[in-house]
């Protein structure tokens, strides 16, 4: 599966994983010691992260219904906790980075093909 910025014709990534499952969800990236370029996450359903006991930064984005971008957060640090965005019906999480390459901004409309 692709991730694509369907605002700005780019691609986030090629490799995809959506965590639908309670487990999977909780899971998430924890216990992974990196997250190459060209890889997402996808966290369906979700409106607010934590990255406690993670090894490096990511990129986030919270994503509603329609699949417009409510927020996008770069470079989102270990150990902290995101504010609950209450519309959001999905969170990408991407490798740090991925945002500022790919021009994605709030209210971009994500694509997953």
């Amino acid at each position: 599966m692709r991730l694509i910025n369907q605002t700005k014709n780019t691609v986030l990534a090629e490799d995809v994983f959506i965590a639908r499952t309670p487990f999977t969800r909780i899971k998430g990236l924890l216990g992974r010691k990196d997250f190459a370029s060209g890889q997402a996450l996808i966290l369906d359903p979700c409106n607010s992260i934590h990255t406690f006991f993670m090894h490096f930064p990511i990129d986030v984005l919270f994503v509603d219904k329609n699949n417009k971008a409510l927020e996008a957060l770069s470079n989102f640090n270990p150990n902290k906790v995101s504010r609950t965005y209450w519309h959001s019906r999905r969170v990408i999480e991407l490798p740090a980075g991925t945002i500022i390459a790919t021009n994605t901004l709030k209210n971009d409309f994500i694509q997953l093909l």
